[in-house]
């Protein structure tokens, strides 16, 4: 089953929403912001991406900056405690189908988990 990782009042979010509807495929919408993530999911999700935590981070986000981006040496399990506590942190969307995933900023890069 493919899962998206969305947040409706983001603009690429609803575009890789939209792309997955457009090609007609059958998918689950993960509102991650009002559901949360785990961190077991989270440490699953960066393994799909190859990612490290850092990667998925949004550094131009408010909370990033206020609490976290003075921090210059926080470990890869404190950048993930932080994605748990403040989940808009994580980069959207990211589309996961089986051991593929991609985040869709272009919303092109979306086509690779195919």
């Amino acid at each position: 089953m493919i899962k998206i990782y969305h947040n409706p009042r983001c603009t690429k979010s609803r575009q890789g929403l939209k792309y997955l509807q457009e090609k007609g495929l059958d998918f689950e919408v993960v509102e991650y912001l009002k559901e949360g993530l785990k961190e077991e999911e989270l440490e699953s999700i960066l393994a799909k991406l190859n990612f490290s935590p850092m990667d998925l981070i949004r550094k131009n986000e408010a909370i990033w900056k206020s609490d976290f981006k003075a921090k210059v040496n926080l470990s890869d399990q404190q950048v993930i405690q932080a994605m748990v506590q403040h989940p808009k942190l994580m980069e959207r969307p990211i589309v996961i189908n089986g051991d593929k995933a991609a985040v869709g900023r272009p919303t092109e890069n979306i086509e690779s988990v195919f």
